[in-house]
């Protein structure tokens, strides 16, 4: 199964992923962005989040 991850390098803290879907990410207490639970929504929400981060930093890890 594949599940979301965050590069913390690549990460701005836009927060486009937690609008998108925030029952899967976080910002920490770094401004990144984290994945809380992967399985918190659908694999086309969690694509949605990936597409619209812009600075490219969330992937899908199989």
């Amino acid at each position: 199964m594949k599940k979301p991850i965050v590069d913390k390098e690549k990460c701005q803290g836009h927060m486009v992923c937690v609008g998108v879907a925030p029952e899967v990410f976080e910002i920490d207490e770094n401004g990144k962005s984290e994945v809380v639970n992967p399985e918190g929504a659908d694999e086309e929400t969690i694509q949605q989040a990936i597409d619209g981060c812009p600075a490219e930093a969330i992937s899908w890890k199989e």
